[in-house]
């Protein structure tokens, strides 16, 4: 695997300039299946596929980070490379997201894996599903690995979390901190912005929400999560939602091959949250960690400037 040498050491200007780096653009020329897939009664997710030319080796689903989309760069780069690579790609577009704000009446949250294991189960018998979540898609992943436990061999071959949130009260701990500002100012108002055309296209759904909480004196994402997020899936509030929806309760359960990238200077996600003993513990678990890399940045000083990208491919081709 080469090793990763950063074109930013500084980690918020190469989170920041990950987020801005055009992508692939011959993306666009491989054909497109859009699909709109219903988990449940009045629930339905947007799903956007793409094939390989000829027969595919394996599936690659995707899942982006909080209030992402299918449209990210980093979603964009790995479906890319993946789809060169001969994989099959499904970019997942989590609840209420990447255009289908009025397709469910509920939120999302970090621990959500109930769509994620519907759609999973609908691939079966399509060829192996190696899931890659990203930042918040990747606590999902792998909660969602640990949960399914002894079914890993129907239903997934392989699971990665890239820069996961894998204990979700330090990481929104660190999101706090003065030098996170911008990132917690653009989540924040993207979030509410989110509610407020949710609220537009289903008003009785979301109107109990706006009347128990006045939405405009939220600033944080844990004032969004204490208010608004653990009150409406029953968590109760932000500390015991985020105790009980962390990825790090279930690693020891899982039972695939299980890739972690993460850097060490990243500032969203503190590097001392990968201690957890189920990282050692599990021999199914390996974490790549370089001491650079920003937050789902990863940019390669050389070419091919997609470092992650390379070193999951290269990861799923060994296993």
């Amino acid at each position: 695997m080469r090793p990763f040498v950063p074109l930013f050491a500084n980690p918020h200007l190469a989170t920041v300039a990950s987020n801005f780096w055009p992508r692939f653009k011959e993306l666009a020329s491989i054909p497109v299946v859009e699909c709109r897939f219903d988990t449940e009664p009045g629930v339905a997710i947007r799903v956007v596929v793409q094939r390989p030319a000829g027969s595919a080796q394996g599936i690659f689903v995707l899942v982006h980070g909080l209030e992402g989309s299918s449209e990210g760069g980093y979603m964009r780069s790995m479906a890319w490379n993946a789809l060169r690579s001969g994989y099959e790609v499904h970019r997942v577009n989590i609840r209420g997201c990447g255009g289908t704000e009025g397709w469910c009446a509920t939120l999302y949250h970090a621990g959500l894996t109930a769509d994620l294991r519907v759609y999973i189960e609908s691939l079966r018998g399509q060829g192996p599903v190696t899931l890659i979540g990203y930042s918040l898609g990747g606590n999902q992943a792998l909660k969602l690995a640990g949960e399914l436990g002894a079914q890993r061999s129907e239903l997934l071959h392989s699971v990665v979390g890239v820069s996961a949130p894998i204990d979700l009260a330090g990481c929104v701990v660190a999101l706090g901190k003065p030098s996170n500002y911008l990132y917690q100012e653009r989540f924040v108002t993207r979030m509410r912005e989110r509610l407020a055309e949710r609220r537009r296209l289903q008003p009785e759904a979301f109107h109990p929400i706006f009347e128990s909480t006045n939405v405009d004196i939220i600033r944080t994402v844990y004032d969004f999560d204490d208010r608004i997020t653990a009150p409406h899936f029953g968590f109760g509030d932000a500390p015991n939602y985020y105790r009980t929806q962390s990825a790090q309760n279930m690693l020891s359960q899982i039972r695939v091959p299980t890739l972690l990238v993460t850097a060490q200077d990243d500032p969203l996600v503190p590097f001392a949250v990968y201690g957890h003993p189920a990282i050692k513990e599990n021999p199914l678990i390996q974490l790549l960690a370089p001491e650079h890399g920003g937050h789902v940045a990863f940019l390669a000083r050389e070419k091919p400037r997609f470092w992650a990208d390379e070193a999951i491919l290269e990861w799923r081709s060994q296993i």
